[in-house]
């Protein structure tokens, strides 16, 4: 569920437009009625003020934004303001770029690849194409390392996945099967792992690691840590995880951002933006299941000023 609030009449998109001109050329830039129009308008609606403000002002209002607004608010209303699409384009364009400093900026390739719908995933393609030229497909093969990483992520980059609730329980027995022999000799990269993990529908690989679970007695993430600690094993882990509870990924994604000394703001508007028209109600519910505490509070514990009201906003906590 979706804590995106958006107001019962909505003004049209050439009053938003005007709407936010008049904040930009004011004494001073209004940033809470940036956040009251922004903040509580869907994709769609979003996509439509973009194009009028065009239209009327000769300007582009993500240029705009960027040149009235500043430091993490700015990064994070923009990131909003994006098309979905084009959105996650851009954040796995600099994953991509930011990759040689660590494997876990790769992990947003898998969030986008594994936590998608079908329909989305193909978008984000097609977007990154429009936008850098080429495929992202190519960019991962050019940029990861090693080969077995490469190879995944273009697999799962690649898939399109049947998306509705189809579960065949002897395909789910033979697939943990399967995998576990994959996991017992550490042949991570065998084909056929990646095949599943590619191609089988999100119910039927939930499945599959429900009947990994019953058969072999762990859960199929921890097996994986047998194997090693390398860049492939962390990957999978990613991988098995944004397959089986995104919600639950994407509370872990924020826990980590906040917790411990500083804030790693990057992460936490990523996935908080990239959320909120999906499921952050769910991730909302998982974090304080997992974590003692509301999401809600931990957030305005570790952010300030127009940052924190934005994504309070998002979360759907503030009018």
């Amino acid at each position: 569920m979706a804590t995106l609030t958006v107001p019962h009449n909505v003004p049209t998109p050439t009053q938003d437009a005007g709407a936010l001109k008049k904040a930009f050329d004011g004494f001073g830039t209004d940033e809470g009625k940036v956040i009251r129009i922004l903040g509580h308008r869907n994709a769609r609606q979003r996509r439509q003020i973009r194009d009028t403000y065009l239209q009327l002002y000769n300007e582009s209002l993500i240029d705009r934004l960027y040149s009235e607004l500043s430091g993490d608010f700015r990064k994070a209303i923009i990131l909003w303001t994006y098309d979905p699409c084009e959105r996650d384009a851009k954040l796995a364009r600099k994953a991509l770029e930011n990759s040689q400093k660590g494997v876990e900026h790769l992990k947003i390739i898998v969030e986008i690849a594994c936590a998608s719908s079908p329909n989305h995933l193909v978008a984000v393609r097609q977007a990154y194409i429009s936008l850098f030229q080429c495929s992202l497909e190519e960019d991962i093969a050019s940029i990861v390392s090693p080969s077995s990483l490469t190879n995944l992520l273009v697999a799962l980059m690649s898939s399109y996945r049947y998306d509705k609730e189809v579960v065949d329980s002897a395909i789910s027995n033979s697939d943990a099967s399967r995998l576990h022999e994959a996991i017992k000799t550490k042949q991570l990269d065998y084909d056929h792992v990646y095949w599943i993990l590619s191609t089988r529908n999100f119910y039927q690989l939930r499945a599959t690691f429900a009947c990994y679970k019953k058969t072999f007695g762990n859960l199929i993430a921890q097996d994986i840590t047998s194997c090693g600690n390398g860049k492939l094993e962390s990957v999978l882990k990613v991988v098995i995880c944004c397959l089986e509870s995104p919600e639950i990924h994407f509370a872990e994604v924020i826990r980590d951002a906040i917790d411990g000394f500083g804030t790693d703001e990057d992460c936490l508007t990523r996935a908080i933006v990239t959320r909120a028209e999906i499921d952050l109600m769910k991730v909302r519910e998982h974090y304080q299941n997992l974590h003692k505490t509301s999401l809600d509070k931990a957030v305005v514990g570790d952010t300030s000023g127009d940052y924190e009201d934005f994504l309070m906003t998002l979360l759907g906590a503030r009018i």
